[in-house]
């Protein structure tokens, strides 16, 4: 076979890998690049073939379309699950099925450095190389919703949350930030979600911690965490969780061991994020990730220009003008840099962008901060850069 008849197949396959996902890329060179080290050409034949129509196929339905026999599918699937392409775990009523993954948010990108970075050089430059591409391949992403910027922002705005902030519940000093209810939203909620990391950590038998793909990646793009966070604070849950742990993106972890995970990395100032199934917040988490301002992912496509953030949050910062100092630390903490000290040198922040991550209130040393509380959607729009 020819090498334009092998990238016709690869150009294939990225379309459909694409329509997984939720982030407007584009079958470009990069995105083709990145493709070929992850797949050979019986991967991109088998994705091509079974998964051109729907995302996700039970085993029966795959066997027909595919005309495979049951060990060679199983060979296939487990070899694109390794690779973060497939999901394959059995549905609730214990039938499998196999969903093709996007690339990024959540596929092969955050599964590859969600493992401990090599020690062997070799290997290591080979990620590095990857993270460029990955990086190149996000400015892309960039330049094309800058492009589009207008004829996006209405489809952007009407997108759903992609995931929900769990805000910090307690000090620096380990004392509860005070909280207000808002009566007016909360009576409109018939059941809400966790309020806290920790009775989502309880809620689950199957748990699972890896390593921040983001920091892992930044590091090999050649920037260090800010905060110098710990390493190891993404965590699974359920079937999330057992598919983490078979491919051997994360490990298995007790109940005990997540909460003290979870404690470092309260400690560490990090952001609480939960992502729920089917992007529901009445659905049960599948995964949460701990996040820094720096190196996160979600902040860092916003801040370029290339996603809006969409977010649901049960809280949103209120300030106390009389006690404010005006010292900035929340200035400094909050992840999307909403807050600033107005010409009385009192913080102040654009209200309807909170995320309700709880930090600046965490952090304020003078408690001039304090949540209210009431579930509410944010979206906030990518900034017009280019």
């Amino acid at each position: 076979m020819s090498e334009a008849e092998l990238d016709k197949k690869y150009k294939k396959a990225a379309e459909i890998i694409i329509k997984a996902g939720t982030l407007p890329f584009v079958v470009s060179e990069t995105f083709i690049k990145i493709l070929k080290i992850y797949l050979d050409e019986e991967d991109v034949d088998f994705i091509y073939q079974n998964f051109k129509l729907k995302k996700s196929l039970s085993h029966d339905e795959l066997k027909k379309k595919s005309k495979l026999s049951d060990d060679e599918i199983d060979r296939i699937i487990n070899k694109l699950a390794k690779k973060g392409f497939i999901f394959n775990q059995p549905s609730s009523k214990g039938i499998m099925v196999y969903r093709l993954m996007p690339i990024v948010v959540i596929g092969s990108f955050e599964y590859t450095y969600m493992k401990k970075l090599p020690e062997d050089q070799n290997e290591l430059q080979k990620l590095k190389e990857l993270a460029q591409l990955y990086h190149q391949l996000m400015l892309e992403l960039r330049d094309n919703v800058q492009k589009g910027y207008e004829n996006l922002l209405p489809i952007f705005e009407k997108l759903p949350e992609i995931d929900r902030t769990v805000s910090a519940l307690k000090k620096e000093n380990g004392e509860p930030i005070n909280i207000v209810i808002d009566k007016t939203i909360e009576a409109e909620e018939q059941v809400l979600p966790a309020q806290s990391v920790e009775e989502i950590i309880k809620k689950f038998d199957d748990i699972a911690v890896g390593n921040c793909f983001c920091r892992n990646y930044q590091k090999l793009l050649g920037h260090n965490c800010e905060l110098n966070a710990p390493m190891e604070v993404c965590f699974t849950f359920g079937k999330s969780a057992r598919y983490t742990i078979q491919q051997g993106f994360m490990r298995r972890v007790s109940k005990d061991e997540a909460l003290q995970i979870l404690q470092k990395a309260e400690e560490a100032g990090l952001i609480h994020k939960a992502f729920h199934n089917a992007s529901d917040i009445h659905q049960d988490e599948n995964s949460i990730c701990n996040c820094c301002k720096d190196c996160c992912d979600i902040f860092n496509l916003w801040r370029l220009g290339a996603t809006g953030l969409w977010n649901s949050t049960n809280y949103i910062s209120m300030f106390d003008q009389e006690k404010c100092i005006g010292c900035g630390e929340c200035v400094k903490r909050c992840p999307i840099d909403i807050i600033e000290l107005n010409e009385n040198n009192k913080a102040q922040r654009v209200q309807e962008y909170c995320i309700g991550c709880g930090l600046c209130a965490r952090f304020c040393p003078e408690d001039a901060i304090y949540l209210k509380q009431g579930l509410r959607r944010v979206y906030v729009p990518p900034p017009k850069v280019l």
